[in-house]
């Protein structure tokens, strides 16, 4: 999973990084499962189950609390209502719902359907990011009727208990036009129903479907087939106009991993949000064996929407070699309902966040300066997280406080993690093997359907490598002691530098300059803080609210346009700001300046380090 921190710390979003007849189906032993987005009612979607052949006289039916990938407890059930059982004969059977995910159901021996509705998450989201009980948009569901329906499974069909491993038939009835993109194949021809079948549940839910209007690509890269899907609410974007860029990511991603990866088919379902009430607010992707589900804002620029995607697709398609080629029993055998968390996720989200960047150094998508600069920015995030907190004890109780509110430091901590061990085992071995190499031998050892046991894997590691990473992943990760980075980096003839750079103009950090009135809607300049050059500049002041920039119209519904359309903004680029101070509109005209900032960051100034440099960037 990767979440997007969108930083605008308002009173609004930040940026933050799963019918067939009773007799048949018990006599093939098989889940059969309907759903039906053609009749929605009251923005809810009716699901029909009937179960395999149950030999006990009570049975539970279950919905997920957590699902993979997503480290936070959501409680898919509560989405559901209107539970009902019945026998052969169309009575209905007693129902006892046990909490938010599960239902009891007496006299099971007789039991030959359950019907039950389905609410979307998106229309709960409160649009405040991080720090709230929202399900994450990437993992979550979306009803739209007749539009749009994204149908990450375990958001719509549960399980029998001790039935995990029985096949599924998913039969999903929709209007003809809308089109349902998955990586799963359809096994009905028909243009208004789609039948997919699993071998078991786990593999149900790894694979999510998006329906809308058809606007899809695909592409084959050395041996893989990519599916490109998007829906966009105005038709801003399309699959067509983000593909190049995907393409040649993907191309690069593929390249990099090697032999690693032997992924047949891979989809990218990419919705865009309207930022509405009722849409999705939690921006970032969710990655599956062969699929990734990716939430970003409709109004982004195109720039931004691109460098996104790069971003948080990359990431979630790396997560093909952990967790989901190497992977501990935890994650193996994961209960979704009483969820037991893995030490790992140092290496999970961690190294996979950190292949995600080095990997486009070594395929010449960005130059050192900027890889350096992103390194630089996680070692300032992790400084503001928890930073002598046992990175397996988090992990271990991920799901449970103060460990949740560590859980962002896996993209920073944890990926600067494996930049240190990728940094120990290129100095040890002369520069010929690197991290990526260590992946490829624990993929050897492991795999798809062989865990390690959790408490083993530093061992294996150090069997494979060298003592001196066995050292620093008993001391730094297991450990509480926090990473000194520029030794690390010093290994490899990188040291500290200070550079200027344009901030963003209208927040500095989490401290943003412009605030929002929730019941005017009205947007103004916070009183509170020092403002920086380009209100200065401008000879706005502390109170002024701001309508119209360039022409456009802003207030509390579309901010997110003005934050974002800011980011593209040059120095000395003309503007023009409609204004009201003191109740009087006013006209300011100008340029803008940019606010600079000193920022560290590193460069390479070790010139005998080189050799060991280029192999660690380009190895």
């Amino acid at each position: 999973m990767k979440k997007i921190l969108y930083t605008l710390a308002l009173a609004v979003t930040f940026w933050s990084c799963k019918t067939g007849t009773g007799s048949g189906a018990a006599k093939n032993n098989t889940v059969a499962v309907t759903i039906n987005l053609v009749d929605v009612k009251d923005d809810k979607v009716l699901v029909t189950v009937t179960p395999p052949e149950i030999k006990t006289d009570e049975i539970i039916y279950s919905i997920p609390k957590t699902v993979p990938g997503t480290y936070s407890t959501d409680n898919y059930g509560k989405y559901s209502d209107d539970f009902k059982a019945f026998d052969a004969k169309g009575n209905a059977l007693t129902v006892k719902r046990i909490d938010d995910n599960s239902w009891s159901i007496s006299n099971a021996k007789t039991l030959t359907k359950i019907t039950y509705l389905v609410g979307d998450t998106f229309d709960t989201e409160k649009g405040t990011g991080f720090g709230n009980d929202d399900v994450f948009s990437p993992a979550g569901t979306n009803i739209n009727a007749g539009i749009n329906f994204m149908v990450n499974t375990h958001g719509f069909v549960g399980y029998f208990q001790d039935k995990l491993d029985v096949p599924y038939k998913v039969t999903i009835t929709h209007p003809e036009t809308l089109w349902g993109a998955t990586s799963m194949n359809d096994e009905d021809a028909s243009k208004t129903s789609d039948v997919f079948t699993t071998p078991r549940y786990a593999v149900l839910v790894e694979n999510p479907i998006m329906y809308s209007k058809p606007d899809y690509t695909t592409f084959n890269v050395n041996g893989m087939d990519i599916l490109i899907a998007v829906y966009s609410p105005t038709g801003k974007f399309t699959a067509e106009s983000i593909t190049p860029e995907m393409k040649t990511m993907m191309t690069a991603q593929k390249n990099f991993l090697g032999k690693v990866n032997a992924t047949k088919k891979y989809t990218v379902l990419l919705y865009l949000s309207s930022m509405a009430k009722d849409d999705a607010h939690g921006f970032g992707a969710l990655e599956h064996p062969t699929a990734t589900t990716v939430v970003l804002p409709e109004s982004m620029p195109k720039e931004k929407l691109v460098e996104s995607m790069k971003d948080v697709v990359s990431h979630e398609f790396f997560h093909i070699v952990t967790p989901l080629t190497v992977h501990s029993k935890e994650i193996q055998y994961f209960d979704y309902n009483a969820p037991k968390m893995s030490d790992h996720l140092w290496m999970y989200e961690g190294v996979t966040e950190y292949f995600a960047n080095l990997f486009q150094i070594n395929q010449g998508l960005i130059d050192e300066a900027e890889f350096y600069t992103r390194i630089a920015d996680k070692i300032e995030q992790a400084k503001g997280l928890n930073d002598t907190m046992s990175f397996t004890v988090m992990s271990k109780n991920v799901l449970e406080q103060p460990y949740k509110d560590q859980y962002l430091n896996v993209y920073q901590k944890g990926a600067l993690i494996g930049m240190c061990i990728d940094i120990i085992i290129r100095e040890k071995s002369n520069g010929e093997r690197g991290i990526l190499d260590l992946m490829h031998k624990l993929s050897s050892e492991y795999g798809v359907e062989k865990p390690f046991n959790d408490n083993e894997l530093f061992a294996k590691i150090t069997q494979l490598t060298y003592p001196e990473v066995g050292e620093f992943l008993k001391t730094y990760v297991a450990g509480t002691t926090p990473i000194p980075y520029e030794t690390y980096l010093a290994k490899v003839g990188v040291t500290k530098s200070v550079e200027k750079a344009a901030g963003t103009i209208f927040i500095k950090g989490q401290q943003p300059y412009i605030g929002v009135d929730k019941a005017t809607k009205a947007i103004s300049i916070r009183p509170d803080v020092d403002l920086n050059v380009f209100f200065t500049s401008l000879n706005l002041k502390a109170g002024d609210g701001i309508t119209t920039v360039n022409g456009k119209t802003y207030n509390l519904d579309n901010i997110y346009d003005l934050i974002t359309e800011s980011e593209n903004w040059k120095e000395n680029d003309p503007i023009t700001l409609q204004i009201k101070r003191d109740g009087k509109e006013q006209t300011i005209k100008g340029t803008v300046k940019l606010p600079y900032e000193e920022k560290e960051t590193f460069k390479a100034t070790d010139a005998s380090k080189e050799k060991l440099k280029t192999a660690w960037l380009k190895g």
